[in-house]
């Protein structure tokens, strides 16, 4: 099993408002493949935080009806893990982000991966290939 990080489900759900480069491109094509894996039943890990990310995001660009058949959607895949995040384990995310340098959510996902024994992550971000023991995958 892979975490999933929000910004896959953003490239491959958001309508961009302007050309994207060619490197975007390649980003939102693979962001659609990881999708579609995960649509036909690839098992993946998510948190509440991370959803809430690229709910965030879409309610700009989305018709709220779109983004709520998003979220009941991915929800109610029985091979998409959605974990709960306490006032806890964000704390912890606020030390861990600076020793890592990387964002609080990341620092969440590096916490829930670490927690749940996962070691791949589905991302973009490219400060996850520098995490010792994390491996970004595409």
């Amino acid at each position: 099993m892979k975490f999933l990080d929000a910004n896959v489900l953003v490239y491959a759900y958001v309508k961009p408002k302007r050309n994207l480069t060619e490197e975007e491109k390649k980003i939102k094509k693979k962001a659609k493949e990881i999708v579609g894996r995960v649509n036909k039943g690839e098992r993946v890990f998510t948190t509440l935080i991370h959803l809430s990310e690229v709910a965030n995001i879409l309610e700009k660009t989305a018709p709220i009806a779109a983004l709520s058949k998003f979220l009941t959607g991915i929800l109610g895949m029985d091979n998409v893990k959605v974990i709960d995040v306490s006032r806890e384990d964000y704390l912890a995310a606020a030390d861990v982000a600076p020793t890592q340098g990387i964002g609080i959510n990341d620092a969440l996902a590096l916490i829930k991966m670490r927690e749940a024994g996962l070691s791949e992550i589905y991302s973009f971000d490219k400060h996850f290939d520098v995490i010792d023991g994390i491996v970004s995958s595409e």
